[in-house]
């Protein structure tokens, strides 16, 4: 591997879109030195991309106190769509019970604002085009020759990652059997707006805020490949659907999707993880993309950095696996089976009226609105309360001082060992500089979605992601400490 000039880091994050942008924010927050690989020269995205930030992902920016940007440029919707019928969502228990219209231009803009206050060095207008991984560290080589010396690679680098693709790690999944053509331009005649189905899939028409443009997707006649199509493949697309291309002009963006469902068969390969699209593509039906990326991260940050601060064996890395690979498993089946419900033959269209039907009743709404909220994540982390592996509700407490919301504990991505019995119960001397022990009051009710209202513990040890590690269950519950242990290190003598 050639190398001009050489830099360390902690971390090397390949790809500055949402993610990346994310994981860089969490682990400079923990104080690790990482640095961004951003091919494009600035933060511009071309067309709208991605539309909106789910319930979860703006409580994952609450933790960190930096949710009002993005809901102060935003448009809140209350409801979740499934095959065209609206579902009312207002009831699940979150003080962020909405979708947050927002483009990703503007999403990413305010990651990057965020990030660049915290001093996250970015290397603009390069990529990463290979690598050597060692017992040390990894040597990442960018496309102008130059090479940054690092501890650990992350992949964020898109569905055709080139992190993934030469550390050789399989993306395993389903074959695309449909193409789409989403696009933004102007039209000579007026569109015919709304969503429709064809035999081969969902198409639809739009006018943009300003009224001049049209935002569209439309499903081709037969699968293609290669993700810059020309106008006229779209003039014919929107012929065969339409029976008119209402004289498409001036098109500002045009791209091609398919419906392939494809996840990384592992997320670590030593010391080169992935995260995002690197790790899972899918058709964008119910918009989950950006935000499962997003939420990889918030998993990724703080494990990510106690390993490379020396406070936690490299084996908690595998757990980031082992908690985030089911969620991206379990998001391409929710695709496959979205994707097939959009179809327009008569079989499809008999079947997704009657899905419609069941969707509205009370519990499969809830189950519904919850998953494609995120809120319903639960890791695997035993038996026990419920709140176990779940995320931690944002609850008012009080403590000595005054009222506080619990996401307030977490702006600056440290645990919480949260106290609302007796005072001082709690003694941490040996992870006094890792864990921040809180006693409070709370005399609310602590409700999970889907599964209601339930018991507050008297001791919950909460992560830095916001995810329930420990519950106290007894007086006499002894797991504290290995719990401590397990997430934290051991204690410091």
């Amino acid at each position: 591997m050639a190398q001009m000039h050489s830099f360390q880091h902690d971390v090397v994050i390949a790809g500055g879109g949402p993610t990346g942008l994310m994981l860089a924010g969490e682990l400079a927050l923990a104080g690790v030195d990482v640095a961004i690989v951003e091919r494009r020269a600035d933060q511009k995205v071309m067309g709208s991309r991605a539309g909106g930030l789910h319930p979860r992902s703006i409580e994952v920016l609450d933790q960190r106190g930096i949710a009002d940007r993005f809901i102060a440029q935003g448009e809140k919707h209350y409801v979740v769509l499934f095959c065209g019928v609206v579902l009312d969502a207002r009831d699940r228990p979150t003080r962020h019970n909405y979708t947050l219209a927002l483009q990703q231009e503007k999403i990413e803009r305010t990651l990057a604002d965020w990030v660049s206050g915290l001093r996250v060095p970015m290397y603009r207008g390069r990529e990463v085009t290979e690598f050597a991984q060692d017992d040390a560290g990894v040597d990442v080589g960018l496309d102008d020759g130059q090479t940054l010396r690092t501890r650990y690679l992350v992949g964020c680098d898109g569905g055709r990652s080139v992190v993934r693709k030469k550390a050789g790690i399989d993306f395993a999944g389903w074959e695309a059997d449909v193409s789409y053509l989403i696009f933004e331009g102007e039209m000579a005649e007026e569109p015919a707006s709304g969503m429709r189905h064809g035999p081969r899939g969902v198409y639809a028409l739009g006018k943009l805020g300003d009224g001049e443009r049209v935002r569209g997707v439309v499903t081709e006649q037969r699968l293609e490949r290669g993700s810059e199509p020309g106008i006229d493949e779209l003039r014919d697309a929107l012929t065969a659907a339409y029976g008119s291309d209402f004289g498409v002009h001036n098109v500002a963006w045009l791209s091609r999707f398919t419906d392939a469902a494809r996840q990384a068969t592992t997320y670590r390969k030593g010391r080169v993880l992935l995260a995002g699209d690197a790790a899972h593509v899918h058709s964008p039906v119910g918009g989950q993309g950006l935000n499962i990326g997003m939420q990889d991260a918030v998993n990724l940050g703080w494990k990510l950095a106690q390993v490379v601060k020396g406070v936690s064996g490299d084996a908690l890395l595998d757990t980031y696996h082992a908690e985030r690979h089911p969620v991206g498993a379990a998001l391409l089946e929710q695709t496959l089976a979205l994707t097939g419900l959009n179809r327009g033959d008569d079989r499809t269209t008999a079947l997704r009226a009657m899905m419609a039907k069941v969707m509205q009743w009370d519990q499969p709404r809830r189950w519904y609105t919850a998953v494609m909220s995120g809120l319903d994540t639960c890791y695997d982390l035993g038996e026990g309360h419920p709140l176990v592996g779940r995320r931690m509700p944002d609850l008012d407490l009080v403590l000595a001082q005054g009222p506080v919301r619990l996401f307030d504990l977490l702006h600056d991505a440290r645990p919480v060992l949260l106290n609302l019995g007796t005072s001082g119960r709690f003694d941490l001397p040996g992870w006094a500089d890792r864990v921040k022990p809180v006693d409070a009051r709370f005399e609310g009710t602590c409700e999970l979605p889907v599964i209601g209202p339930v018991q507050t513990p008297s001791g919950i040890l909460i992560r830095p992601d916001g995810h329930v590690a420990w519950v106290e269950e007894s007086r006499t519950d002894t797991g504290l400490e290995q719990a401590l242990r397990a997430w934290f290190g051991a204690p410091r003598v």
